[in-house]
């Protein structure tokens, strides 16, 4: 018998109330970045936020990313960071309880050498933040253009004020290039000033396990109009070239004065410099070249970055910030999301939309997407289950090209390594247990907790393939390269999986759901109902490659060893697998033991201990109801098809309250869920949350690196959420809500080679359809046929 459900509904309702007004109540207290709706805007230096600052103000191009340093000196508390796509260091594994399995190194990609590098010297005196007074600070990413700006004007030791102007830009048309125009106008100084562009190779990498430097220094050399570093990481084949030229202009025009150049060990570059007085102003055209052995020959890797810096300067700022542009332009036409009367909403979602594609550019399926992008070190840099999970459907809805086919490939060609792992932990047969952590293929995650028990990951790699052949109606990829990692993947389950004679199920034990505030769990309810859909999905593509692709079939079939019998014991699992529920509240159980836990809310915690994890003991966290984030409810969400909204509700009103959210990947899943349900303005507070989670630094972590992966995360809240988007029966389906202090919002989607423009009001949603012939769309129970270049408007239900 079920409890009842009003009271349930009320309590959990003032519940999240007061949850909701302390989550606000703390943002006001962070939030320092004025809401502009193309701009990212910083109006006064604090070096004690400056960590987070360098995050938000991170720029890359796909290929090569960096935090948002100050070019010139700072030496007070900071995060260098210089990273190259593709580029890896094994370092050392390091616990106090070595465990049979876990990896030897843990990859990372390495704090490359510093490319952007411009000190700023006057006689005797250097321009350093930490030491000089900083008059008047603002720093501004234009998103809309990808250019990041800072103006400010400062005060030496000595008296001097200097007005200082700094645009930096990694080129998003030819990604091997990083640009930086540095001006410096004289406000009171008379004498001799120097710029002096250098690339620096004596770099560091804060998390290093046992602070080795991560890079041997090959050559360091300067020539007449060129400087370059040629490295190696160490313990690799891997290397890189950088290389430096500028020009040198003074009040406008080329400078005369002097040059002088600068060669060191791991130094090398020029010291430009020129007389001036008050009024004066001095600009330097900074074109450096960072080319990798991923894209180049070892033997012509210097030529190459030397060449790529002086076509640079040949080709000249304009020009090369003029094709930037152009990239930025074709991303935004497709990819916008435009929200009108939130200026807050509008700024974070097309931030998100900027990291995002500035990430990732998908025409390499060597390279896939860190966790925190080119942002910071934590997680090395490393692919986790958060690609498969939010880009892959991101990129799949919203970009035509064949971006989520190469994120399909990456795992793909590290099936063998996967394998390999799974063989460590005791599995045979070819079972595939993909990595919690990895950059190669090799598990690098050490938590055993997490690198052996977090085992639901396999199931969203398998869910990815099916997204794509769902979303783009073509089976071809599932026959050719799929099929082969959805066996391995049901191997695992197959061998995995152990049939309880007590409950005459087959159980899944010592676990560790999405929800990592649980540690070794019996029968968590997500991985068991997962492993489910797993397993069906694969019977379902075998016989479909068989029937479909026979010669596919054949040689899968012969490279994996599969044989139609070992669907047999799948599908008795998939008959048998117990899933623990609790039939009196009408809930699915996280896990079995659970509601054993005493029962309390997230608004009992106080605001000074969250996040709990950075104030709790672990053994606390453990023993506590308390969930970092969502578990049974995002079963709920990526199988929606299989849950009618009454099971939502029931399921939502009894999680969210004890919900933390102190996950990247937990507040856009609530909020589609609670726009699914129907509560719109909890499903915008949760979007509110997923984001602008780094933007206000919900989370503590945002010096860290940003969340880059979940950020796509609030995209898929306004399309799978607010506008409900889903597939039935193959055809889109919409039943548009929209929060009351929105106008309007409007987005592009694409399915099935047809782009799409959805745009809803409130009192109306309009589809458009924009490329192909023809379309079906579903908007609430009707059907319409959409044709190139007519609009649909259809009056929008009041809930």
């Amino acid at each position: 018998m079920i409890k009842n459900n009003a009271s349930l509904e009320r309590g959990a309702l003032f519940f999240c109330i007061l949850a909701l007004q302390k989550t606000q109540q703390d943002r006001a207290m962070k939030k320092y970045l004025r809401t502009d709706e193309w701009n990212i805007i910083e109006e006064e230096f604090v070096p004690d936020r400056l960590r987070a600052s360098e995050s938000i103000f991170s720029l890359g191009n796909g290929r090569l990313g960096q935090r948002g340093n100050f070019e010139e000196s700072y030496t007070d508390d900071s995060l260098p960071g210089s990273y190259v796509g593709g580029l890896t260091y094994a370092d050392r594994t390091r616990v106090g309880w070595w465990k049979n399995g876990y990896p030897n190194f843990f990859s990372r990609v390495p704090n490359a050498p510093n490319w952007s590098g411009i000190y700023v010297r006057l006689i005797d005196e250097e321009l350093n933040l930490a030491e000089w007074d900083v008059q008047q600070f603002t720093r501004r990413l234009d998103m809309k253009e990808g250019i990041s700006y800072r103006e400010m004007t400062v005060e030496s030791p000595k008296g001097y004020k200097l007005r200082v102007h700094v645009e930096h830009i990694n080129s998003m048309a030819q990604q091997d290039l990083c640009l930086i125009r540095y001006r410096v106008t004289s406000i009171n100084y008379e004498g001799k000033i120097s710029l002096v562009p250098y690339i620096n190779g004596d770099v560091t990498y804060e998390r290093s396990n046992f602070n080795e430097k991560m890079w041997n220094i090959l050559k360091a050399e300067t020539r007449n109009d060129h400087a370059y570093i040629w490295a190696q990481v160490k313990r690799e084949d891997s290397q890189l070239a950088c290389a430096l030229t500028y020009e040198w202009l003074r009040n406008g025009k080329p400078a005369t004065g002097t040059q002088i150049k600068i060669e060191k060990e791991k130094l090398t570059g020029f010291s430009a410099g020129t007389d001036v007085k008050p009024g004066d102003e001095v600009t330097l055209l900074k074109y450096t070249a960072i080319v990798s052995t991923l894209y180049c020959d070892r033997r012509k890797l210097v030529e190459q970055a030397v060449k790529e810096a002086r076509e640079a300067r040949q080709t000249g700022w304009n020009a090369l910030i003029d094709a930037h542009r152009q990239v930025w332009q074709e991303i935004w036409k497709t990819t916008d999301v435009v929200i009108e009367g939130d200026p807050e909403a509008q700024q974070g979602i097309r931030f998100n939309i900027f990291q995002l594609s500035q990430s990732y550019r998908g025409d390499d399926p060597r390279l896939n997407i860190g966790a925190k992008g080119f942002t910071g070190e934590k997680y090395g840099g490393n692919t986790q289950w958060n690609t498969e999970l939010c880009c892959v459907p991101f990129f799949l809805l919203s970009n035509p090209k064949e971006i989520v086919k190469n994120l399909l490939l990456y795992r793909y060609n590290q099936l063998n390594k996967a394998i390999e792992n799974t063989e460590k932990l005791g599995f045979i047969n070819g079972a595939a247990l993909y990595p919690m952590v990895t950059s190669n293929g090799e598990e690098c995650h050490n938590e055993w907790e997490i690198t052996f028990e977090e085992i639901h990951r396999n199931n969203i790699i398998a869910y990815a393939i099916d997204q794509y052949t769902i979303m783009t109606g073509s089976t071809s990829y599932v026959a050719k390269y799929g099929l082969e990692v959805l066996i391995a993947i049901c191997r695992f389950w197959s061998q995995r999986a152990s049939f309880s004679e007590a409950k005459q199920k087959y159980v899944l034990l010592g676990v560790t759901g999405p929800n990592e505030y649980e540690n070794n769990v019996n029968n968590n309810w997500y991985t068991n109902y997962s492993c489910i859909q797993c397993l069906k999905m694969t019977i379902k593509y075998i016989q479909m490659t068989a029937r479909d692709y026979p010669d596919e079939y054949a040689r899968t079939c012969r490279i994996t060893g599969f044989d139609l019998p070992e669907t047999e014991r799948w599908q008795e699992i998939i008959e048998k697998m117990y899933l623990p529920e609790d039939t009196e509240q009408g809930i699915f159980l996280q896990q079995e033991g659970y509601l054993d836990k005493v029962q309390e809310t997230v608004d009992r915690i106080p605001r000074e201990e969250r996040p709990v994890n950075q104030h709790w003991s672990w053994d606390r966290i453990l023993r506590s109801c308390f969930i970092k984030q969502s578990d049974v409810l995002l079963g709920l969400y990526l199988y929606y098809y299989h849950f009618d909204r009454e099971t939502v509700r029931r399921n939502f009103q009894f999680y969210e309250p004890r919900t933390l959210h102190e996950s990247s990947l937990s507040p856009y899943v609530h909020s589609i869920l609670a726009a699914r349900i129907g509560k719109t303005e909890k499903a915008y507070d949760l979007f509110l949350h997923a984001t602008r989670l780094d933007l206000d630094d919900y989370n503590n972590e945002a010096h860290q690196g940003l969340h880059i992966t979940s950020m796509a995360g609030s995209w898929l809240a306004i399309v799978q959420g607010f506008a409900q988007m889903q597939i039935q029966n193959n055809i889109l389906r919409f039943s548009p809500i929209i929060p009351e202090k929105w106008e309007a919002y409007s987005f592009y989607l694409y399915f099935r080679g047809c782009m799409i423009q959805v745009r809803v009001t409130q009192s109306d949603i309009t589809i458009h359809l924009i490329e192909g012939e023809q379309l079906s769309v579903m908007v609430y129970d009707q059907i319409y046929t959409l044709e190139t270049g007519k609009k649909l408007k259809s009056e929008r239900k009041q809930k």
